[in-house]
C-alpha cells in the first residue's frame, strides 16, 4: 500500500489489528487527531522534536505538511511506518501508525501513538 497523503487523507488501514489511525472508520483502530499548537509550522516542529527524542526512529520523508518516520523494534528490527499529516484547513494533526508485517502488534502502535500524543499535549508552544 502506498503511503502519503491523497485528497487530504492518509492511506487507509489494511484491516489487521496492527495499526491505528485518526482517519479510519474502524473504531477499534481509531484515535483522535491532535489540535495544532500555534501554527502548522509550530506543530510540526514539536512533532519533529518528539520524534528525534525517541529511540530507533528514522525520518524518511518530510514536506511542509507531512512527516513519514520508520520505527524499528528493539530485538527483531520489525519496521512500523508512522505518518503525520498536518491539515491546515482543519488545524488538526492526523496520524497513522502501522506494522509492515504480521497480523497483530500486541498494541505497540497504539501505545507508541498515545505516548507521542501525550508528549505533544504536554509540550509548551514555542
Amino acid at each position: 500500500m502506498a503511503l502519503g497523503v491523497s485528497n487530504g487523507a492518509l492511506s487507509p488501514l489494511n484491516g489487521k489489528p496492527n495499526a491505528v489511525s485518526t482517519q479510519t472508520d474502524q473504531q477499534a483502530l481509531k484515535m483522535d487527531p491532535l489540535p495544532f499548537k500555534g501554527t502548522m509550522k509550530d506543530s510540526k516542529f514539536q512533532i519533529m522534536r518528539i520524534l528525534q527524542s525517541l529511540d530507533r526512529v528514522k525520518i524518511v520523508k518530510e514536506t511542509p505538511d507531512y512527516i513519514h518516520a520508520v520505527f524499528s523494534s528493539k530485538f527483531f528490527h520489525f519496521k512500523d511506518d508512522v505518518e503525520f499529516y498536518l491539515d491546515q484547513s482543519t488545524h488538526l494533526v492526523h496520524f497513522r501508525s502501522a506494522s509492515r508485517v504480521g497480523y497483530s502488534d500486541w498494541g505497540v502502535n497504539r501505545k507508541r501513538m498515545e505516548d507521542i500524543a501525550n508528549r505533544y499535549q504536554k509540550e509548551d508552544s514555542q
